[in-house]
């Protein structure tokens, strides 16, 4: 068996190959990000196997930059291993006296890992799993815009309008923002005509509320305290957050609606959990991808990073509070989420939520156990693909 690792480049990638005692065959090979670097590298591997059955292949991942490559050698009928930084790191450290690192180092150390075999794999169950990962990650890319496009619209209201916020218990509700997109300024209300008034109230899906929110804000508008210099500039910024607010939150609910459709073709039990909703369901199964890559609930909560740091020295070992919050950041947001709603509202996560706090744990520390515990839970359903049973937790 011969062994080759990748380290993976935006560009460039650079392969070395080894053999099963670990003598180097060939160092250092840069082939580009491309279809002919890929095929490149196929030609050089043919001068060494006859079958790929032969060779077996370690990369990391490297932010996105190495999808394409893990496709293309997929593709190929070659067997490949995806690890995470963090091991070869880990490993680098335990075999290097030295600090070093470059291409060169990195592609050999990859392949010395894979030889030993002392990692643990990061693989794309299906095409399915992919997507929901991607979708999942938009989406909370986008939700990101839409929060920072909110802070934005209000600090342009402070500005044009302070007393505006009072009218209402959220000012993007669908009514608020539809009459900031017809008037956007104290000004504006203060000068409404009827026509204009009724012209408005057309477009609107709830024209009372929507009449009777006008007519408090005409009623603040004479008195505001707000700007009266460069009220255009600040209108039209206004009314582009507003329509850019719009549309974002058009393309979340699309997203969405994929997601249960992605969810319904896997039909997995994960949403019978308690607090394991569609949204949460998708990133817990794009993260997780295939459960069979965690042999305990341990390896799951540690890969959560929900697990606790350690500190030890000599005979001295402690255990904080802390979470560890090593892993993926998008799977323990999904899964602490879940547990929150899971504490308040399922008999048996509830309990365990009361009894920590009953120990004297902060609130914070009884949801993040109630999320370890979580952890297990998702771990069995998905290992055993059997709906969720109170029993199970107890």
């Amino acid at each position: 068996m011969l062994f080759l690792g990748i380290d993976i480049g935006k560009r460039t990638h650079v392969a070395s190959l080894i053999s099963e005692k670990g003598q180097v065959l060939f160092k250092a090979f840069s082939f580009n990000n491309t279809l002919e670097g890929g095929e490149a590298l196929i030609n050089k591997l043919q001068n060494f196997v006859d079958s790929y059955d032969e060779i077996e292949v370690g990369m990391e991942a490297t932010g996105h930059y190495w999808l394409s490559l893990y496709s293309f050698l997929i593709d190929q009928n070659l067997k490949v291993y995806v690890v995470n930084p963090l091991q070869t790191d880990g490993w680098r450290k335990g075999t290097e006296i030295r600090k070093r690192k470059t291409d060169i180092i990195d592609s050999l150390l990859i392949a010395e890992l894979i030889r030993y075999g002392d990692f643990l794999e990061t693989t794309l169950a299906n095409d399915e799993m992919l997507s929901l990962r991607n979708l999942s990650r938009f989406r909370n890319y986008l939700i990101q815009s839409t929060s920072d496009l909110k802070r934005k619209a209000i600090a342009v209201l402070d500005q044009v309008f302070p007393e505006y916020e009072t009218v209402f218990s959220n000012i993007f509700g669908k009514t608020s923002k539809e009459i900031l997109l017809h008037f956007s300024s104290a000004s504006d209300f203060e000068s409404i005509t009827a026509n204009q008034l009724n012209e408005a109230l057309e477009q609107f899906r709830m024209k009372k509320f929507a009449q009777r929110k006008i007519q408090a804000l005409s009623t603040l508008a004479p008195n505001s305290f707000g700007i009266k210099i460069a009220l255009d500039s600040f209108s039209l910024q206004l009314k582009m957050i507003i329509e850019q607010l719009n549309f974002i939150e058009s393309q979340i609910q699309n997203i969405e609606s994929e997601l249960e459709l992605l969810l319904q073709k896997l039909n997995s039990p994960i949403t019978t959990i308690p607090g394991i909703g569609p949204v949460n369901a998708a990133v817990i199964l794009g993260e997780i991808g295939d459960i069979k890559r965690f042999s305990t609930p341990a390896k799951l909560v540690a890969y959560a990073g929900l697990d606790a740091t350690v500190s030890q020295s000599g005979e001295y070992s402690s255990t904080s509070n802390r979470m560890s919050k090593r892993g993926s950041p998008h799977l323990r947001t999904a899964i602490f989420s879940a547990a929150f709603i899971a504490s308040n509202n399922d008999p048996v996560f509830k309990a365990y939520y009361e009894k920590k706090r009953a120990e004297g744990k902060h609130h914070f520390v009884a949801v993040n156990a109630v999320a370890r515990k979580m952890c297990n839970t998702i771990h069995a359903i998905l290992t055993q693909n059997v709906p969720y049973d109170s029993q199970m937790n107890r």
